[in-house]
């Protein structure tokens, strides 16, 4: 004889069925059920987000910045000049994050894109940087990778043309303004290192600025 406990779910009336069953050898007999109302507090819709109540709250646009490497090479994309953000500037892939996908999600579908390397190794997530923008109800949350590729075959897209360049030589290539401390910060991380966090803003001059963290 084994007793056997089966949970029914009732979607209308926001209930659980408890369902005791016993079981002989060839025969099974429902002996008992129960009624376990659902706690309310405990379920979620959309709403309870509180989207409505955040609106007048700060908010972010997020986006991903991956940088890949191979051997001692870091792979760049160089802005094409039709671009909006960074025309033929030096920048890691990377790009937005859409309505139906993860950050992680975005990162490869932005690596596939931009420099066409459908697999890349050791995808991991670095760091997150909140920076706020000339709006002061809106800025960007960014959160950057590593990785590396076992190939040194890519293509370029419409976002621009990726080059493998060394790192030592970064000072000499017109790059976006963070890269010099970022690309260091991150290539120099271990694979256990939490991932860093950090604020970047903008002083009276239009000058960027970038403060640093680590748990």
């Amino acid at each position: 004889m084994l007793m056997h406990y089966m949970q029914v779910s009732d979607k209308r009336k926001s209930s659980t069925r408890l369902v005791r069953l016993l079981w002989h050898p060839g025969e099974l007999t429902i002996i008992a059920t129960t009624t376990v109302r659902k706690r309310q507090e405990g379920l979620m819709g959309v709403k309870d987000q509180g989207i409505d109540v955040s609106r007048q709250r700060y908010q972010v646009i997020p986006r991903v910045l991956i940088f890949i490497t191979h051997k001692d090479d870091v792979l760049l994309l160089k802005g094409a000049p039709t671009k909006q953000i960074w025309p033929n500037l030096y920048n890691g892939v990377g790009g937005h994050v859409e309505r139906d996908e993860s950050v992680l999600d975005a990162a490869r579908r932005e690596i596939a894109e931009e420099v066409g390397l459908e697999h890349v190794d050791n995808l991991r997530l670095r760091g997150v940087v909140n920076i706020a923008t000339d709006d002061t109800r809106t800025g960007i949350m960014m959160f950057v990778y590593t990785a590396s590729s076992p190939t040194r075959e890519v293509r370029g897209s419409h976002e621009g043309t990726p080059e493998w360049i060394n790192p030592a030589h970064l000072s000499a290539e017109d790059c976006v303004a963070d890269l010099p401390e970022l690309i260091p910060r991150v290539l120099a991380m271990k694979d256990d290192d939490p991932p860093f966090f950090a604020r970047y803003w903008y002083d009276e001059h239009d000058a960027l600025q970038m403060a640093f963290s680590t748990p």
